[in-house]
């Protein structure tokens, strides 16, 4: 079990950021927006050299096209050079620089004219959203396509349309980036997040952001007890190939863990639990969004639709739930063009989706199994820790350390003893602290004159 580290051991501010973990993500966040991603290519490796920048310790690795993971083989290598619809006049009505989003993702190349009614079966827009470009992809299927605004493909003239995409697939590489940051324990909390989508700010880049800056504070933290294993995948097929290469040591040292996605909006807070649903990292999500968002929405897992499909597939298992904003598949903007910064992700929803996963890998860094250490109910006046404990005569805080009390049997941890008396875990550990100086209170294994295991 952790060490009950002490708060100033344990940093839980955002000096690391710049002082302000929301703007340093949403400027990031507008860093990364222009460049253009898929499953591979040079978007991935442009996007792994600026985290790189933030993140000296980040390794990239690359896997050959081809190459098997598990059920699934990494595709061809897509790199796509430019990319329009043009009118017989020569007037550009469609452009890929315009928004990568206009391409269906992994489009063969294509150089020909065709009229309207043929040019039909290419084209995909959403009715329901008349001003928004789609996201449409196909990965493993040769086929090509444009993506543009249903109001604009309703204005198409009758006629005669060229259509370019200048792109190609050839074998080439799968990459990736991975950083890992050592602690006194060699059992691991794993983060995860993708780096595969064009220009979104939710859907894509909240979850690399907000990983980035959660990545930045934890190398400020002097004395880690867990060790983090922090990836940064092309979605499912990445976190596939880097399961297929990883998955005896993952297995032995991952005791929790997050996928970390759709993390940038202020509209809600949002659970989704691992496939086993009772991991210690449902329990700390669960607790942590109950204090923090008591109104957010859970999921199941059978609303699952991200990495966490693979990391907890059967016979991987690993322990890993998501934290979120709004969902993915669960706002309107998903997967268009309006999933965009300003009005979707903003610095205060990134800011709070970075400070609810920040308290849940503090829980997991804080948690203990306290124990009393005297027969009865100790007599906290004469050491001057009744009512005056850290609360000016809250009675509030009062009762709840008398509860925690009351459980400090040794046979639950911390974290269940908040859960049990519906208590915040962060005020119960402040609470702790007295009672541990006091010796009224011992950590099982660990020393408290010394502070050391």
């Amino acid at each position: 079990m952790t060490n009950p580290l002490s708060p100033q051991a344990l940093d839980l501010s955002e000096a690391v950021v710049g002082g302000n973990a929301g703007a340093y993500c949403y400027e990031l966040g507008r860093r990364l927006q222009p460049i253009v991603r898929s499953l591979t290519g040079p978007g991935v490796r442009q996007t792994l050299e600026i985290l790189q920048a933030e993140l000296p310790d980040l390794t990239a690795h690359s896997v050959e096209s081809g190459s098997r993971a598990f059920d699934w083989t990494v595709p061809d290598e897509w790199t796509i050079r430019d990319a329009y619809i043009e009118t017989a006049a020569g007037e550009r009505i469609v452009d890929f620089r315009d928004n990568p989003l206009h391409v269906v993702g992994y489009s063969e190349p294509v150089d020909t004219w065709l009229d309207l009614s043929d040019l039909q079966q290419y084209l995909y827009s959403r009715p329901d959203m008349p001003e928004a470009i789609p996201y449409v992809t196909s990965y493993y299927r040769r086929r090509w396509g444009f993506c543009l605004r249903d109001a604009q493909r309703r204005d198409l003239a009758p006629g005669k349309y060229r259509v370019v995409i200048d792109s190609s697939l050839a074998p080439g590489q799968l990459d990736y980036g991975e950083l890992i940051l050592p602690g006194r324990s060699r059992d691991e909390v794993f983060l995860s997040t993708y780096i595969c989508h064009p220009n979104m700010a939710n859907n894509e880049l909240s979850g690399p952001v907000v990983t980035t800056a959660l990545a930045r504070w934890l190398m400020s933290q002097d004395d880690r007890h867990y060790t983090y294993r922090i990836v940064f995948v092309p979605e499912t097929i990445g976190s596939l190939v880097y399961l297929s290469r990883n998955l005896d040591i993952l297995r032995s040292r991952v005791v929790a863990g997050f996928n970390v996605t759709c993390i940038g909006d202020e509209r809600t807070y949002s659970f989704l639990p691992s496939r086993a649903g009772d991991t210690v990292s449902d329990r700390v999500a669960r607790h942590v969004l109950q204090h923090l968002a008591p109104d957010h929405r859970r999921y199941t897992w059978l609303d699952r639709g991200s990495d966490e499909r693979q990391y907890c597939a059967p016979g991987i298992d690993l322990p890993i739930a998501t934290i979120m904003r709004s969902k993915y598949g669960e706002y309107p903007e998903y997967h268009t063009s309006m999933d965009d910064f300003g009005p979707v992700v903003t610095a205060d929803g990134l800011g709070g989706g970075f400070r609810a996963v920040q308290r849940a890998i503090a829980i997991l860094e804080r948690d203990c199994v306290p124990q009393v250490t005297c027969l009865g109910e100790p007599q906290l006046g004469k050491r001057d820790l009744y009512p005056d404990l850290s609360c000016r005569g809250s009675a509030g805080q009062v009762r709840g350390m008398m509860n925690m009390i009351s459980y400090c049997d040794g046979t639950r941890s911390l974290l269940q003893i908040a859960e049990l008396i519906d208590e915040p875990f962060e005020m119960l550990f402040d609470l702790l602290q007295p009672l541990i100086e006091a010796r009224l209170i011992r950590i099982l294994g660990w020393d408290v004159a010394s502070g050391s295991e």
